[in-house]
């Protein structure tokens, strides 16, 4: 059941972040060009741009943490055997989902100042708190995709980057010489 939605979850985020692309590419291109051909940019290229930004950010965390491709510093964990190694992630994964949390719980506490305010934004005149509502949201599933990594460190052999990769170590030393 918690696969069939994640997966499902995983689309969700995939198609969010392709049109997201998509679409920043598509408003940057038609703001040089009526740049060049009409001497005046459209009024919303800039803060629509912004409000995909955030949105490819807080999903793209998300995603990245799914498949094990978050950024990470291994050279400590390389040196160390494998049981050590193992209980390195776990404690790096839980606290990893520990700072989300607490940052998606701030999140949520400016969101909910925005709602308050009822301010709009300056170009497309929508509320500003809708911009930035993704944010809790993209922290949150984070956080429950390190949770995950962390449960599947303890649960199953092996070291795990995710709950759906395990960390692989190549030693490519040898095929290049």
């Amino acid at each position: 059941m918690l696969r069939k939605i994640d997966d499902w979850l995983s689309v969700v985020e995939r198609q969010l972040l392709g049109w997201s692309i998509i679409i920043m590419a598509i408003n940057t291109v038609a703001n040089v060009v009526a740049r060049l051909c009409f001497s005046s940019s459209l009024f919303f290229s800039e803060e629509l741009n912004t409000f995909l930004i955030i949105l490819v950010t807080f999903v793209g965390i998300s995603e990245a943490a799914r498949m094990g491709r978050h950024i990470r510093m291994s050279a400590f964990s390389d040196m160390l055997g494998p049981v050590a190694s193992k209980v390195l992630m776990i404690i790096v994964t839980l606290g990893t989902a520990l700072l989300l949390f607490i940052l998606a719980y701030y999140s949520i506490d400016y969101v909910a100042g925005l709602v308050k305010t009822n301010r709009l934004t300056p170009s497309l005149r929508i509320p500003m708190y809708l911009t930035v509502l993704i944010v809790p949201f993209g922290l949150t599933v984070t956080g429950i995709q390190f949770v995950l990594a962390a449960l599947t460190n303890i649960l199953k052999p092996g070291v795990h980057l995710s709950y759906r990769v395990e960390d692989t170590y190549e030693d490519n030393l040898d095929t290049h010489l």
